[in-house]
Parts: C-alpha cells; structure tokens; sequence
C-alpha cells in the first residue's frame, strides 16, 4: 500500500454507527456543556463558560468511552488537578516558555501518580499558564469553575448518552470467570508480554485479557468451523409454558434429568430458561422465574458458543428459528462432543 497505506486508521473495533453516534453524542454534550456553563458563569464574566479542552475530552467519552483515558475519574481528575499545576507554575514561573514545559510536565506527573492519566489534561496545563491576567486572576477558582464544572457535566451527559448506545460508561471490566481460568494463558502472561513488547497500550490488561480470548475462540471457529449448531443440537427438547408452575419444571427437569428447560410462549417463541436456580426464587410461576435465554441461530458455527457456555453462567443454549421459535438446543455436553470430533479431524 506504501505511503497511502500509513494513513489506514488504526482504532481497533471503530464503526461507522459508533462514529455518528459519537458525533451526535458530542455535539449535544457540547452545547449542553457550554449552555449550563454560561448558566453559572455568566454571558459577562470575565471568565470562559467553557475550556477548550472539554473539546478533546468529549473526543475521548463518546468516540472511545472504553479507553482508560476515557474514565470518569481521568476526565474530571485529569482536567482539575492539571489546571491546579498549571496555576501553581504561572504563580512561580514568570518566562512563558519555560512555565509551558514545566506546566504539561508537571501535569503529566500528577495525572500519572493519581491513576487519573488523561490527554486533554495538559492542554489544560498549558491553558492557564498561557491564559494571561484573567486566568491568573482567578486563582484556584478556575480549576473548578469553569475546568471541574465542565468536566462533571460531560461526564454525566456521556453516562446518560451511552446508556442508549450499548456501551458502558464508566466502562466495567468483566469479572474473572471459569472459561478463563481455563484459557492458554493468564493474567501474568499478559502483564509479561507487555513488559516484553515495551509500549503503553490504550486499553486495560483485563480487556487486553478479554480480547485475547476472544481470539482464541475466533480462531477455533476459523480452524474448525463446521459443524454448526443445527448439526449438533438435541431436536427433542423437554419444555414448559410460561404459565407451568415451578413445580412441573422442577419434575421433568429431575425425571428426564437435563439441567435447563426453555420456557415457551403461547405462540412458541422461547421467552426464557429455567433450571434448579432459577426454581428456588419465589414465584407463582415458571414465566415469572425465567432467565433471559441464551440463544443461537440454527447456522452459527458450534464451537462460537464455546465461551458463552463454559462461562458458569449458562449450561444450554436454545437454538431459534428467525421468529424466535424453538429448533432446539446445544448442551455443554453436544459442545464437547462438537469440540472432540472437529480437533481430530484434518484442518
């Protein structure tokens, strides 16, 4: 690809949906920002109503709210704690140029040490050092109105928006699960390979963790892609009604001994799964005890299930038609056998 090709974008996992959603997201934070600022602040003050690096934070909370950088602590940590550096070194620093330096590096020291690391946080640093006689007539003040009230503002409309995108904001990191302790590798092999390869990466070991994994499965499915989980699955399939009582589930789980039972609608559309856990919660019935079912279509590649069903959580899952209707289902028990038949045959 030569010279053009150095431009390809590198951020892993980017969709045009997610950048316009971010796009969208930012824009309205934004001018949501700005408008309770200048509430607070004042259209006359001498002061901004908003910084200019709420601008490349926002960049950070809608198009990468995934990012360490990207936490609620690191933007409202990160923005205050550098415009309280930056004021100190233009309280004691008179030459502009050297009080530049030491304000970003001294930012970048703090941000460090208090686990709050966040890039627009030396633009903040060296906002107030160059921000002249109004900024250094503030004092402290500024750090928090207007740097610590944007900052928790956008915080907050970046939670209330990606609670409508589907990612998490803050972001969780999924807890350690068995399919894990059963990996290749551990959490100390992570933390030795990126000793090993010697860089800072934009993403948190546990999701680097996650992501290996992840691969992992992927590769399999690549490797051993057939059979699917219409070849594997058990077509005759013990089920209640949504209206059963938990005691009929309880019985023709122990009598046909399986560990899940999916629970169907009246229009045989599966509207959850039930097993002994489920059936100890108190409720009239099974449709009232019911987990959300875990389901595949008919045409996925068997060993995809192979994370979702040795994560401890879920012992089946039930295989749908398009309208959501029983076919059947595949059992930690026909994933192994899947797993057993494909790694001996030829790749």
């Amino acid at each position: 690809m030569g010279r053009v090709g150095r431009f390809r974008p590198i951020l892993a996992g980017a969709t045009l949906r997610d950048r316009m959603f971010a796009c969208g997201g930012a824009l309205a934070a934004l001018c949501v920002t700005a408008l309770l600022g200048a509430i607070v602040v004042g259209h006359t003050a001498a002061l901004p109503y908003l910084v200019a690096p709420i601008g490349a934070s926002a960049v950070l909370v809608f198009a990468v709210p995934a990012s360490p950088l990207a936490q609620p602590w690191s933007v409202v940590g990160g923005n205050v704690l550098s415009t309280l550096v930056g004021l100190g070194v233009l309280a004691l620093v008179d030459d502009p140029f050297l009080a530049s330096g030491l304000a970003v590096a001294g930012a970048i020291a703090v941000m460090s040490l208090l686990r709050c690391l966040h890039p627009p946080g030396g633009a903040a640093a060296l906002m107030t050092v160059i921000g002249g006689n109004v900024i250094a007539g503030a004092g402290p003040l500024f750090a928090f109105v207007p740097v610590g009230l944007n900052s928790v503002v956008l915080v907050t409309l970046g939670w209330l928006f990606h609670r409508f995108t589907g990612h998490a904001y803050p972001h969780r990191t999924r807890r350690a699960d068995p399919a894990e302790r059963r990996s290749r590798f551990r959490a100390e092999d992570v933390d030795r390979a990126l000793d090993e390869v010697g860089e800072a990466f934009d993403i948190s070991r546990e999701d680097l963790g996650l992501l290996l994994r992840e691969v992992e499965t992927q590769a399999l499915v690549r490797r051993h892609g057939e059979p699917t989980a219409g070849d594997v699955m058990s077509r005759e399939v013990v089920r209640v009604e949504v209206h059963d009582t938990a005691d009929t589930a309880r019985a023709l789980l122990l009598a046909h001994d399986v560990r899940t039972l999916p629970v169907l609608a009246a229009d045989e559309t599966v509207v959850g799964t039930v097993g002994l856990r489920e059936l100890v919660r108190p409720g009239a019935c099974v449709g009232e005890l019911a987990s959300p079912p875990l389901t595949a279509p008919a045409d996925l590649p068997a060993l995809a299930l192979s994370r979702a069903l040795t994560d401890g959580r879920a012992h089946a899952a039930v295989i749908v038609d398009a309208a959501g209707r029983l076919r059947g289902m595949v059992t930690q028990t026909d994933l192994i056998v899947a797993l057993c038949r494909a790694l001996t045959d030829p790749v």
